[in-house]
């Protein structure tokens, strides 16, 4: 059994900052008064919660908060499970759990950034999800640890558009892919030099096909990127 909550206590919120610090390392990604901050103005903060065995543990959390008032936009900044939760498909329903809570207030789009060479995350949020890439930027948030491990901070913007979810493009309209490794996470801790080519390459061929007006529609396991005319 699991249920997810909105983080309405200092105690969760605390716990919540510790459950994303274990996550992400050292380098922490947002703070417990900013957390709660961002939860009493309103925004989206919660936790997932493993209630099995009468536990009531927080295995995963989610927060969001609103855009430009004109836009109907929400920016999800993170949303994290703990690895050894993760395929069970609780990030998708913590995904679902953001989209109607959006959906109840008017937001029509979700949009949030990611590293383009972790595999698990492209397909999650490109195939399952149904989200749309909208653009590419080099070291977004200059060096740090956390997830790139010390590497330049690449990322892909996604827009989920709430009422209108991508589908995979047809298989004749793909005119190129671009592969990246299953697991750039395994690399960066066995091979930290071999991750960084990696960073520079598919920097180098994702900026190569967007030049010739190609569109990044989607992502397939094996494959990688997929491009449209």
């Amino acid at each position: 059994m699991r249920s997810i909550r909105e983080l309405d206590t200092v105690e969760l919120i605390i716990d919540a900052q510790g459950l994303l610090d274990s996550i992400r390392g050292a380098n922490r990604v947002i703070d417990a008064g900013t957390l709660r901050a961002l939860q009493q103005s309103g925004n989206y903060v919660v936790g997932l919660f493993d209630d099995s065995e009468g536990e009531d543990r927080m295995v995963g959390a989610s927060i969001a908060f609103f855009g430009e008032p004109g836009k109907r936009t929400m920016h999800s900044h993170i949303t994290a499970l703990l690895p050894e939760y993760r395929g069970r498909g609780w990030g998708r329903e913590l995904k679902e759990h953001q989209r109607q809570w959006a959906f109840s207030r008017e937001v029509g789009r979700i949009t949030w950034t990611f590293d383009p060479l972790v595999a698990r995350n492209a397909h999650f949020f490109l195939t399952v999800l149904g989200a749309r890439a909208t653009g590419y930027t080099v070291n977004q948030y200059g060096i740090f640890g956390g997830g790139d491990a010390g590497d330049e901070s690449d990322r892909l913007d996604v827009e989920w558009a709430l009422a209108d979810i991508a589908k995979p493009p047809a298989s004749d309209a793909v005119v190129a892919t671009v592969e990246i490794p299953t697991d750039i996470e395994g690399m960066r801790e066995t091979d930290p030099s071999a991750a960084h080519e990696w960073r520079l390459r598919l920097r180098a061929d994702i900026e190569q096909q967007l030049s010739q007006g190609r569109r990044l529609a989607g992502f397939e396991t094996g494959r990688g990127y997929l491009f449209t005319e």
